[in-house]
């Protein structure tokens, strides 16, 4: 039996396009998505994929339903099957028991609690409009702020009353249970036992999950009171996540998925303002930092986000941290910055729907003009001053995961502070192999042994070297260097759970990238691909194998590979890891590194860092001799494929120096 808490992350993870697009050719067309139906032939496309909606439906056989029952109907998989399909899709962990006493009771309770806030709701919303302490204080605030009775009704807002004890006296006279009330966050409890109100005094947000049910509320306080909160949030509950969750995405998921765009703000008021003057597409992080579950729910919908930002420049520059989340999850990112003094509720109460979107459109930016303006173009004068600039827009393009977007911004970035793309480039590649192998390092791997390859007596003194070898530019693609992809793999497959580098951070715990991140996070940071399948298919499972909850203590995954279901899998891996093979098969020209030598005293510190290079080499040169092919045939891009010649060349030239050798054309 899988837990409601695990399949209720399931459904929200699995988007329909994401799940869909894996076994069918989606087009977009206008908000939607349109293809050949996957159940039944069909020349002339009648299969609608929305991702506003987060389902699918067929005009042709009628087939319809969400992320789950597609892959239950494509697959053939029971429900529990599907469950399990997707979360091993999205990486979440399944977990299966028996449902016990205890199980049913977790699930009624967090049903309870949805009917408490959904009582709760409608308390906050009949003070507000019905008793005379809400309509002389909360309605009226409400109604100051702009707000229609229209706007009021649609996001339910509420007021609730300044006895501290009023919510819950009246939920304990209607029969709500006082545990409930407690969990919920609403009431709090005292130590003589007795209830009182968390929110009292408080004008109502009520927040609300993706399918439109309360979960949690915002109250802000309206008398002055220093000692008090102005903003007060329910606390995190089995049904209500902060990180989880974005305000107002219940009421703009379809605006932002029609749009195509979604509108990024701060504030309950923002949301509320904005929604009131037309614009619809517009969510809040409710006043937090941004987390990476937002980002993904706001993904769902659009991957154009366009974030709003006041005058206030601490406050702008304590948010670029959540730009470069955005763009590290591949969003399309624009900022406005509004006029001094206002906020988005302001400007968007002070300014007609006309005016409001005119200026949106007017105002956008991209994040590197933003950047650049934001750190002060005079500082760009003084060198020192010029070179954090760069540093900070390099850190920001370094997070970007589509390397054809990498590579514009990287021109841009050239253009406008004038300096040469190939060290752009350089710095990015620097930046993005610290952070993949930041983000791939684990407290794990094998301890230095007297039996396998080992890099120094003391690893605690090797933190993973400054230097990068260049970034592979974006137009080298389907090189096939098969002895040196076998390579590789032999090292992770060998070598690949033993320690190579200290990470060189100001975490506090000790960490270690082993031999087997550091190649994979080199190979990715270049977006480069094995090109024999059999191998690609290794260095695939072996890096998703990497980031599975139960593979975080294995040290060695040769016997995986050697075991594995797939045929060709477990013969490629055995031939790898053959010595007489390795050595003695004329097809493949295997580095010196392993001829005639004991495996035992390769310094892997050197070795391996010296193979990702060779195989860089050795890409870069074919590819060379593909455009020289192409420049004899050319009959007007000639310029062009110089220019890529000499990028190569140059790179080369990094490369050879690094390796100590002579370069050979």
């Amino acid at each position: 039996m899988i837990d409601n808490q695990t399949i209720e992350r399931v459904v929200n993870a699995a988007g329909i396009v994401d799940v869909v697009g894996e076994f069918v050719s989606l087009k977009r067309r206008g908000v939607n998505y349109i293809a050949r139906c996957p159940f039944h032939d069909e020349k002339t496309p009648s299969f609608i994929v929305s991702p506003g909606k987060n389902i699918f439906k067929c005009f042709g056989c009628g087939k319809a339903g969400n992320p789950v029952s597609f892959i239950m109907e494509h697959e053939r998989l029971t429900y529990v099957e599907a469950i399990r399909y997707l979360g091993k899709k999205y990486n979440i962990e399944i977990h299966e028991k028996e449902q016990t006493a205890e199980d049913i009771a977790r699930n009624n309770d967090r049903e309870s609690m949805m009917i408490v806030s959904s009582y709760a709701n409608s308390f906050f919303s009949d003070t507000l409009h019905n008793s005379e302490e809400g309509k002389a204080i909360g309605l009226s605030y409400f109604k100051e702020r702009g707000f229609s009775k229209k706007t009021i009704e649609k996001f339910q807002l509420g007021y609730s009353p300044a006895k501290r004890s009023a919510f819950s006296d009246a939920a304990l006279k209607a029969g709500y249970k006082e545990k409930f009330l407690v969990q919920t966050g609403l009431s709090i409890s005292r130590d003589d036992g007795t209830l009182f109100d968390r929110f009292a005094g408080r004008v109502m947000f009520p927040i609300h999950s993706l399918s439109g049910r309360v979960i949690a509320f915002g109250g802000r306080i309206l008398q002055t009171d220093k000692k008090a909160a102005k903003y007060l949030n329910s606390p995190d509950s089995d049904i209500y996540l902060k990180r989880n969750v974005l305000y107002g995405v219940y009421f703009s998921k379809q605006a932002i998925s029609r749009l195509d765009k979604c509108y990024l703000v701060e504030g309950y008021t923002d949301v509320i303002s904005m929604f009131a003057a037309g614009v619809e597409n517009v969510v809040a992080s409710s006043g937090t930092s941004l987390t990476d579950e937002q980002i993904k729910l706001i993904a769902r919908f659009s991957e154009n986000v366009t974030v709003l930002f006041d005058g206030d420049a601490a406050g702008i520059k304590a948010s670029l941290r959540g730009i470069d989340m955005l763009l590290k999850y591949g969003l399309k990112v624009k900022v406005v910055l509004l006029p001094d003094g206002e906020d988005p509720d302001s400007f968007a109460r002070t300014h007609s729907a006309e005016e409001l979107y005119g200026f949106l459109n007017t105002a956008e930016q991209d994040f590197l003009s933003f950047k650049v303006n934001l750190l002060n173009r005079d500082k760009l004068n003084d060198p020192l001053k010029k070179a954090e600039i760069i540093h900070e827009i390099v850190n920001s393009i370094s997070v970007i995961p589509d390397l054809i977007t990498r590579s514009v911004y990287i021109r841009e970035c050239s253009k406008t502070l004038e300096i040469e793309e190939n060290v752009l480039s350089a710095e990015v590649a620097k930046n993005r192999k610290k952070q993949l192998l930041s983000d791939g390092s684990r407290d794990g791997g094998k301890e230095p042994a007297t039996t396998a390859a080992n890099h120094s007596e003391n690893p605690e003194t090797d933190p993973v070297p400054a230097q990068m070898l260049p970034a592979v530019p974006a137009f080298v693609s389907n090189i096939v260097c098969q002895e040196q992809e076998k390579e590789l793999l032999m090292f992770m497959l060998k070598h690949g759970r033993n320690k190579l580098f200290r990470m060189d951070d100001d975490s506090q715990e000790e960490r270690y990238i082993c031999v087997d991140e550091y190649i994979i996070a080199d190979i990715k940071n270049d977006d480069l691909e094995l090109q024999n399948l059999h191998y690609k298919k290794i260095f695939e499972e072996y890096e998703r194998l990497l980031t599975e909850p139960e593979h975080q203590e294995t040290d060695d995954f040769t016997q995986y590979f050697i075991r594995h279901a797939d045929v060709e899998i477990s013969s490629a891996t055995i031939n790898l890891l053959t010595d007489t093979q390795m050595q003695g098969n004329d097809n493949y020209a295997i580095s010196k590194i392993w001829n005639g030598t004991n495996s035992v005293h390769i310094d892997l510190t050197k070795a391996v860092p010296k193979a990702l290079a060779v195989y860089k080499s050795k890409v870069l040169l074919m590819a060379r001799h593909k455009l020289l092919d192409e420049l004899k045939e050319a009959t007007d891009n000639q310029f062009d494929i110089l220019e890529k010649i000499k990028l190569l060349d140059e790179q080369r030239k990094f490369i050879s120096d690094f390796l100590d050798r002579v370069i050979i054309v």
